[in-house]
């Protein structure tokens, strides 16, 4: 089944609480934050607890990704440790180019050639935050076969595109529509943006239910509380499910009669609707509407 991304929850590296319960709360992916959300003063020792936290946790049930600081800010000891940690996706702050990937991409490679860890086992995601990174979304999605997605950071893209978020998101669509380009080119995930006011649920909702019409495979969370109002809004209805089913069951029954053309009710089924019906079947197991083995 492919790995589901709906949700990646922002951890605080310098909480060890946070850190100890994160896995408890059902989202896809737990993102430790060691960058912004932690003091300068704190980096050392937040890098200490997330790399026991990794060792020590059982996060099997989910992807583990670690935020680092820039490769010059002690990103480069930061890598060493996550990768040492086990950690299945470092993902980069503020990605500008390609290089900016390359250059991640050596550092992981030199640290698992040294330490006998299978080269390329350790993921990337670029968190993009910038008009540049915008612009170069497509070279920096195609830049490594460790990227598994690339991410939009609105709180630092508004500031740089000398606005503020509003309600509607009009400011965010460019980029938002750019990111998600870049990542279906490249073959990857597109993760949307944090919503920063927990309390309004109704402005979440909204929000999430237009990052899903748009395409976008799931959506940053700084709450435990949002994470299953985004897979409320991700889980396909019955009528969806049902419709999966049908499409799924005609194309194994035109295999195993050899058939060339596929057909349902009368219309030709072809790769877009059976690559649709795959993400509907997905995403009801993920979420138990039916059994893993039933399709």
């Amino acid at each position: 089944m492919e790995q589901l991304r709906r949700t990646m929850m922002f951890v605080p590296g310098a909480n060890p609480a946070m850190l100890r319960d994160a896995g408890l709360f059902g989202a896809d992916a737990i993102m430790f934050d060691l960058e912004d959300a932690v003091a300068i003063k704190e980096k050392d020792s937040a890098r200490a607890l997330v790399y026991h936290a990794l060792k020590t946790f059982d996060f099997s049930h989910m992807e583990t990704v670690v935020r680092i600081n820039e490769t010059g800010n002690g990103g480069t000891q930061d890598i060493e440790a996550m990768v040492l940690a086990g950690v299945d996706v470092i993902r980069l702050p503020k990605t500008e180019t390609a290089n900016d990937i390359v250059e991640v991409d050596t550092i992981i490679t030199e640290v698992e050639q040294e330490n006998d860890i299978e080269v390329g086992s350790t993921k990337m995601m670029a968190a993009i935050e910038s008009a540049t990174g915008v612009l170069n979304a497509r070279e920096i999605a195609l830049s490594s076969n460790r990227l598994v997605g690339i991410a939009l950071g609105a709180e630092d893209y508004v500031t740089n595109m000398k606005t503020k978020r509003s309600a509607e998101g009009h400011e965010l669509f460019f980029a938002r529509s750019t990111i998600l380009h870049a990542a279906r080119a490249a073959g990857i995930s597109a993760i949307d943006t944090v919503y920063s006011d927990v309390e309004n649920t109704e402005g979440f909702k909204q929000e999430v239910a237009l990052i899903k019409q748009l395409g976008f495979d799931g959506k940053s969370v700084i709450n435990p509380r949002q994470i299953p109002l985004v897979h409320e809004i991700y889980t396909p209805s019955e009528k969806e499910i049902q419709n999966a089913k049908e499409i799924i069951w005609a194309i194994r029954e035109a295999e195993e009669k050899g058939l060339g053309v596929v057909s349902l009710n009368g219309k030709m089924i072809d790769k877009p609707i059976v690559d649709r019906a795959k993400r509907v079947i997905a995403l009801a197991k993920a979420v138990k509407c039916i059994d893993v083995e039933e399709v």
